[in-house]
């Protein structure tokens, strides 16, 4: 008889269980201003282009997963008529990897914060006074974003991305303007 119980009582809570955990889908195109800057802390920065799309999974209003690639394209300008050496920190690649993104449930204003992992392909090149490294292939990169999306189904965002090279000794990011198309509901 305990057992019927537990099984009747079990049989009764799993049903009604939701089972789909992603409650819709939709795809992130974002573009801006792109900017690569060393660790060290001297006045040497590049800027270039980014672009960046992203394949999301909606879980809640809370809290999402993502999927990016994307593209940042950044050089520094160099002043050849000063005696001195030619300092960079400039970053061509490609990046993908995983994140997720964390939001409060508000309508037509919602900041939020992104991390997680991934890998740039490409070149880069880091050198100023306490730094010399130049590398291609494949980099490690973390992904950081503060932001803020907009509109009624909150699909405008204007953001901050930063992707951290640890290996490289710089960070690239971008500010970042974002418009969000939904694939399912």
């Amino acid at each position: 008889m305990k057992k019927s119980l537990i099984f009747v009582i079990s049989l009764f809570l799993f049903s009604q269980l939701n089972a789909q955990f992603i409650k819709s889908t939709s795809v992130d195109i974002s573009a801006g201003l792109g900017i690569t800057v060393p660790y060290d802390n001297v006045d040497i920065e590049s800027y270039g282009f980014y672009l960046q799309g992203e394949y999301v999974l909606n879980s809640s209003y809370w809290i999402d997963f993502r999927t990016y690639a994307g593209l940042i394209l950044t050089k520094t300008e160099i002043d050849k008529q000063q005696n001195e050496p030619a300092y960079k920190s400039d970053a061509r690649a490609f990046l993908i990897g995983g994140k997720t993104r964390i939001s409060p449930p508000f309508r037509r204003f919602a900041p939020f914060f992104e991390i997680g992992i991934g890998a740039s392909f490409g070149s880069f090149e880091t050198f100023t006074p306490f730094t010399f490294k130049k590398d291609s292939g494949v980099q490690l990169h973390i992904p950081f974003s503060l932001g803020v999306e907009l509109g009624y189904y909150r699909n405008y965002e204007l953001s901050l991305k930063y992707y951290y090279h640890p290996n490289m000794k710089q960070f690239s990011g971008a500010t970042a303007v974002g418009i969000s198309i939904p694939l399912s509901n």
